[in-house]
């Protein structure tokens, strides 16, 4: 209504004005914000303009267009309904799990597995996640690895060695011990100065009835060539169903497991300690090797757990939750357990 007294003139030349200052501020300032009422008020007036003097809007044609698409996008838009739920992700990953760990599972016996887990789910939908993660059906997935089928082996056999400890009198006292292979479980035989051939032996029978308590029976012993591990004592272990393979002549690689442990034992308590006599050793062996090794110590060729299935569990708190965390000296605080206070 103010604008209608003034003339036409006047009123053209107000637009040129408008326009030259327009251009001005598009050189000087970059890409505007346009609020809601913005937008709103520049498409109401483009149905009142001809296309032809859209080139005065800050905006254009397309940018208009792309908004009226949103909004009738967002006025016909339903929320989802019918159809299967998604997947989730913890039971996703468990069928890669049960894929990846049993090669000869097909389709159908996955399911089968997880149903009897309490999860419901088709063989359409495990073949789908399989194929996702590149994993193929059962007669592609087959091959055995060394790795598996080291551990399967393993599950078997035991081995058995000696090592030498030197006493502050230098006193040599010759250790004999015994270790699965697959739980790296150590078992204590005997110490003794003098290692002969019927102790061995008698060391044998002993250990004989104490492995009677395993679920899985042994099939193999590994030991090396020396002379102290007589035919007597290959007797023994061969009574109960048990091989005696023989490592080969200056092979220590042969036996490695055996090796390892006794290498882990000097470098993480031996070589740290003088030995006085022989019954500073026992009670060095039994904290070290029963309490600390089978019982507590990590192995990463076990997942970090120790080598005891007896031993007790570790308990697993959230974050968030508080805790207090004690630490147990072991050998006069040369070796540290650390526990979850109660």
């Amino acid at each position: 209504m103010l604008l209608r007294p003034r003339s036409e003139d006047f009123k053209e030349l107000e637009i040129v004005v408008l326009r030259h200052e327009l251009s001005v501020l598009r050189r000087q300032a970059r890409r505007p914000q346009l609020t809601a009422t913005d937008r709103v008020f520049l498409a109401a007036a483009s149905r009142l303009l001809p296309r032809s003097s859209w080139r005065s809007f800050l905006v254009t044609p397309a940018t208009l267009l792309r908004w009226h698409r949103r909004l009738v996008a967002r006025r016909w838009t339903y929320s989802r309904r019918g159809g299967r739920p998604p997947i989730g992700s913890e039971i996703r990953v468990l069928v890669l799990r049960l894929a990846r760990e049993n090669p000869r599972w097909g389709y159908q016996r996955i399911v089968g597995e997880l149903h009897g887990l309490g999860i419901t789910v088709s063989a359409t939908t495990v073949r789908k996640i399989l194929r996702q993660a590149g994993l193929g059906p059962a007669g592609e997935r087959a091959g055995l690895s060394w790795p598996a089928f080291l551990r399967a082996q393993a599950e078997s056999m035991i081995a058995v060695d000696f090592f030498t400890v030197e006493t502050v009198s230098l006193q040599r006292l010759y250790v004999l011990f015994f270790i699965e292979l697959a739980s790296r479980r150590v078992h204590l035989a005997g110490r003794t100065t003098n290692p002969t051939g019927v102790w061995v032996t008698q060391q044998a029978r002993q250990i004989t009835s104490t492995l009677r308590e395993r679920s899985a029976p042994l099939r193999f012993l590994i030991r090396d060539r020396d002379s102290k591990f007589t035919r007597d004592f290959d007797t023994v272990f061969a009574s109960k169903g048990i091989k005696i393979i023989r490592t080969p002549v200056r092979a220590p690689r042969a036996n490695a497991i055996a090796e390892r442990f006794v290498r882990t034992f000097r470098s993480e308590c031996l070589d740290w300690l003088l030995i006085l006599n022989r019954r500073h050793l026992e009670r060095v062996l039994r904290v070290f090797v029963v309490d600390h090794y089978n019982s507590h110590r990590p192995h990463r060729s076990l997942n970090l757990v120790p080598p005891d299935p007896t031993a007790p569990k570790l308990r697993i708190l959230p974050p968030p939750t508080p805790t207090v965390v004690e630490r147990r000296d072991r050998l006069g605080g040369l070796i540290h357990e650390y526990r979850v206070a109660a």
